[in-house]
């Protein structure tokens, strides 16, 4: 897999310390999954983070700090819910393009999904980690188009099967679009499979023609 398209700096650094939205945090986990340049970048902004946690100077705290902090987690245990990992030796050994972080979520195949569809040719699929934006599998067959869009916040969008391009250039499996409200772009789809994308935005998108604005309703973006 010859990967060309890779996660920016702050997305990295933001990853590391733990800052992320559960949503942006999936689609960045996949990624690294795929990406060996970017799992290496990961670990030293985690590298350089634990160095600086090392150079603070530790608070006092009373001494019932502790019991207070379990007693406040006990308090939860019946309103959290956890969502069960597989720990990857229990994973099936299936090969499948669905990296680990999402099988979690959607299991070791796409095929499984229960895709719904927005117009011919785009189909969608929700997941369940929404954090104010969207957290979503997007699947597109060949030739199709989503509608030009900017941003008002950011975009995460990595592609798991097939390729798209648009004004940026070309992504295909495993390339990751990291875009911010900077960006307007039309990605098209160029290859001869369906495109299958995970994307995750902290804000609705800026749909700059009017079906967009027309169908945002609809479409949930």
């Amino acid at each position: 897999m010859s990967i060309r398209h890779h996660l920016d700096e702050a997305t990295l650094l933001s990853y590391a310390a733990g800052s992320m939205s559960q949503a942006m945090a999936l689609v960045t986990a996949c990624h690294l999954v795929m990406c060996s340049q970017c799992r290496t970048r990961a670990q030293q902004s985690e590298a350089i983070g634990g160095a600086l946690l090392d150079s603070l100077i530790p608070a006092s705290v009373n001494d019932d700090a502790l019991a207070s902090v379990l007693a406040a987690i006990d308090a939860q245990d019946e309103t959290v819910q956890i969502r069960s990992v597989k720990p990857p030796s229990q994973r099936p050994s299936v090969k499948s393009d669905v990296p680990a972080p999402l099988a979690d979520y959607i299991g070791e195949s796409f095929d499984d999904v229960e895709w719904k569809r927005i117009v011919p040719g785009v189909y969608y699929f929700d997941l369940p980690c929404q954090s104010g934006g969207v957290s979503r599998l997007l699947r597109i067959a060949p030739g199709k188009a989503m509608l030009p869009h900017s941003h008002d916040g950011n975009e995460l969008t990595l592609v798991l099967r097939g390729s798209f391009t648009d004004e940026i250039g070309r992504f295909a499996a495993g390339d990751i679009a990291d875009l911010d409200d900077q960006i307007e772009h039309q990605p098209l789809v160029d290859s001869a499979e369906d495109c299958i994308c995970l994307v995750a935005t902290d804000a609705p998108l800026k749909f700059t023609t009017l079906l967009g604005r027309l169908v945002q309703p609809m479409t949930g973006f």
